[in-house]
């Protein structure tokens, strides 16, 4: 079972207490965005076997959304982070660098 820490409360929840929200970090388009845009932010999803940035919430808990990073092969869990923040933090980064040599948040951004 996947089990994260909420980042606003320090409860470790497992994933029945959580709601997976899709792909953390994506750019959000609004009113006056072209069609081509909108359509890739509806539809246009990473879904890579290995690290992954994700959004939660924390529904039966402080009800606040946060980011976790984990590898979707393993359930390995880097980090979890406010949603409010437009990267990870530099921890999590070099976490996820020492268990996946090569890996590059370049490739994400």
């Amino acid at each position: 079972m996947l089990t994260l820490n909420c980042p606003y409360c320090g409860v470790n929840a497992d994933e029945t207490d959580l709601h997976g929200e899709g792909e953390a970090h994506l750019k959000r388009h609004g009113p006056g965005s072209s069609d081509d845009e909108f359509h890739d932010y509806l539809f246009q999803r990473q879904n890579p076997k290995g690290v992954h940035f994700e959004r939660w919430r924390h529904i039966y808990g402080c009800g606040k959304f946060f980011h976790a990073a984990r590898c979707t092969a393993t359930l390995q869990v880097f980090g979890t982070y406010s949603a409010q923040t437009l990267e990870p933090p530099q921890a999590i980064k070099d976490t996820i660098t020492a268990a996946r040599p090569g890996w590059s948040w370049g490739d994400f951004s």
